[in-house]
């Protein structure tokens, strides 16, 4: 398989800017891989393709507000930071993203603060755009971590070209999200209201939860045309044994096992065992799922819609069959679905 292999034109107006006004009604393909079906409803009808004792899957990873806005010393130009991931708890150290990057070296200070209460120097230098910063900062670890909350702005992926606005703190995040650590939304997840899952129960559903945190490496773009040379970035996977037993129960039972979102998905092909069972794991996966690919434990998938050439659409084409998903993003593209983070759904049988 090719990087060019997943190329289609997307025209940009389908690049939803602001998520659909309710959780549950925004629009859902539903593709069934055994006849090659494709019907369009809401997602709320969702809960109409699932029985009794099945199961769904979803990411409880939780978005922190992970971008910020600094003045460097001396000129006092702005600067925005984009903070990936804790490197070193007790010496407050950041691997992150700066912009412009060019204007940014080792041993520049930056001022997030008019008092100056928060100050950061860089320290090293990762990438063209990455750098390590190290926070000065005398308080307790608490009062820094919560000084970047209030300082920190919802991380909404750059093609969103509007200002943030206070409602994105609440839709940028699952209505399940219980432990933070991710810098994207799994998306697949927005679209789950506290009713539909209220419905769902009372229907006899089951949940299980994973944590994926999400970097940003899910979207980094694939620039080697032969996929099995590209390398994903690494994110931190746990999955407990409580919602193993729980996930393991349904693959006995041959229940429909649904995995909400393409890092759920990630997180359970990383820890299957080759009898098809799913294990416990605590680390980092660097996994990366492309045609072919033998899924070990969901038979069914919710997805948003993917841009070309994308790693997540690669996934998908492995488990829907590459002809089936590109014709179904054709006809996506004909009947004006939403794409990418704000947009609408696609549920695989």
């Amino acid at each position: 398989m090719k990087t060019s292999d997943f190329n289609f034109h997307l025209p940009p107006e389908l690049l939803a800017e602001y998520p659909s006004e309710h959780r549950d009604e925004a629009r859902l393909m539903v593709l069934n891989r055994k006849n090659e079906t494709i019907e369009h409803k809401l997602f709320k009808d969702v809960i109409d393709y699932f029985e009794e004792n099945d199961l769904f899957i979803f990411n409880n990873t939780k978005v922190f507000p992970a971008r910020l806005y600094g003045n460097k010393e001396k000129t006092g130009a702005k600067i925005e930071v984009f903070l990936l991931r804790e490197l070193d708890k007790e010496a407050k150290v950041w691997d992150v993203l700066v912009d412009p990057a060019r204007k940014i070296r080792i041993g520049n200070k930056l001022f997030f603060t008019e008092d100056e209460s928060l100050v950061a120097e860089v320290i090293g230098n990762t990438t063209s755009r990455g750098r390590t910063l190290r926070f000065l900062y005398s308080g307790k670890y608490e009062k820094f971590r919560n000084l970047l909350k209030e300082l920190g702005e919802t991380p909404l992926p750059k093609y969103i070209k509007r200002a943030v606005e206070p409602e994105d703190a609440e839709r940028y995040q699952t209505i399940y999200a219980k432990v933070e650590g991710a810098v994207a939304a799994p998306t697949a997840g927005l679209h789950f209201s506290k009713h539909l899952m209220k419905r769902m129960e009372i229907k006899g559903i089951n949940f299980a939860e994973i944590t994926l945190h999400v970097g940003l490496g899910t979207f980094n773009p694939i620039e080697v045309e032969d996929l099995s040379k590209h390398k994903m970035e690494s994110e931190e996977v746990i999955i407990d044994e409580k919602n193993v037993e729980i996930i393991n129960k349904a693959v006995d039972e041959k229940r429909r096992i649904c995995a909400v979102g393409t890092t759920t998905m990630r997180a359970i092909e990383t820890s299957v065992s080759t009898n098809k069972k799913l294990s416990t794991f605590n680390g980092w996966t660097n996994k990366f799922v492309f045609p072919p690919h033998d899924f070990g434990v969901a038979n069914a998938m919710i997805t948003n819609f993917h841009t070309p050439k994308s790693t997540l659409l690669m996934m998908i084409a492995a488990f829907a069959g590459k002809d089936f998903v590109m014709h179904a993003y054709q006809e996506a593209i004909k009947e004006k679905y939403n794409f990418f983070t704000y947009g609408d759904a696609m549920l695989i049988l």
